[in-house]
């Protein structure tokens, strides 16, 4: 293989690992504060996308993609409130249904509205031509966009648990919802805003790599299996392990084009996840008893 070719594979594989990683952190942030494992989550990347790609026909491209992420904390906050927030001391296999059933309404609904088109916003630069050359490879500006926003979405959601009362308060909830409520913190509060943050973050990541991967309405379900399969391989509630589960992934699929068929490369994820809760279920970088957003 020669550098160029592998200096290529490996830009796609980070690009879209850290994709992966986004999807996997927000499979954390609502794990960590309810304990609830939400497949849903791919369907807020999705309508992201495309609620940016139908606003950008008014309004500029940075207004649009504001706005798109802003309604999807909505419909983050209004699925919270509408089909979880009632429910007392639900069973793990009572959620996985109930967020199943999310995920289908909404991609339902996405159906009805955008149709079963394939649809992306324009490249940042202006110019899907252009192109930069790093270390041989030939890459878009906008794999670059993808890194650079991912990369600072994860560093600011690090900074906000680690640095604000509210992130603090939400580690307390991960910790011990009880002991969180006698001291005053308002945990269906803090429930909302973790599902809220959740649908900002995966609606933020569906905007930026729309122009490269597009978007279309049944795209959540496969980022969906990818994030689970990230948090699971970096330790279900450890969000920064979930960063370098998702970069592994995205490299091994980029990689594995050159000896696997490009139609079973969502096979190596489901794989990897079925071998990772078969030998090691508390993931690579997990301790069995992590617990919590200390580990973000």
């Amino acid at each position: 293989m020669t550098t160029e070719l592998f200096s290529q594979y490996l830009f796609a594989g980070v690009t879209y690992g850290i994709i992966y990683a986004i999807v996997g952190i927000g499979f954390n942030i609502i794990y960590n504060t309810t304990g609830i494992i939400n497949f849903a989550q791919g369907e807020f990347v999705m309508l992201g996308g495309m609620i940016a790609i139908s606003l950008a026909q008014w309004l500029p491209l940075p207004l649009a993609i504001a706005v798109a992420v802003a309604l999807v904390m909505l419909i983050g906050a209004l699925v919270e409130m509408i089909f979880i927030r009632w429910l007392d001391r639900p069973s793990v296999l009572r959620m996985i249904i109930i967020t199943i059933g999310i995920s289908i309404l909404i991609r339902e609904v996405a159906l009805h509205i955008w149709g079963e088109g394939v649809r992306s916003l324009p490249y940042f630069n202006g110019n899907e031509i252009t192109t930069v050359s790093i270390l041989g490879a030939r890459i878009s500006p906008q794999v670059l966009w993808v890194i650079g926003v991912c990369t600072i979405m994860v560093v600011c959601l690090s900074l906000f648990f680690r640095y604000t009362l509210q992130g603090k308060k939400m580690q307390a909830c991960a910790a011990n919802r009880m002991a969180a409520t006698l001291c005053g913190i308002n945990t269906k509060n803090m429930v909302t805003l973790s599902f809220m943050l959740s649908a900002g973050i995966g609606a933020l990541a569906g905007c930026v790599m729309s122009p490269i991967t597009y978007t279309q309405y049944d795209n959540g379900t496969g980022l969906a299996i990818k994030g689970f399969t990230v948090a699971i391989l970096g330790g279900l509630g450890n969000s920064m392990a979930a960063v370098a589960a998702g970069l592994l992934l995205g490299i091994i699929e980029a990689f594995s084009i050159s000896v696997v068929p490009l139609a079973f490369q969502d096979a190596i994820s489901i794989s990897l996840l079925l071998l990772i809760l078969f030998v090691r279920p508390h993931g690579l970088f997990g301790r069995k008893d992590a617990a919590g957003l200390k580990e973000f």
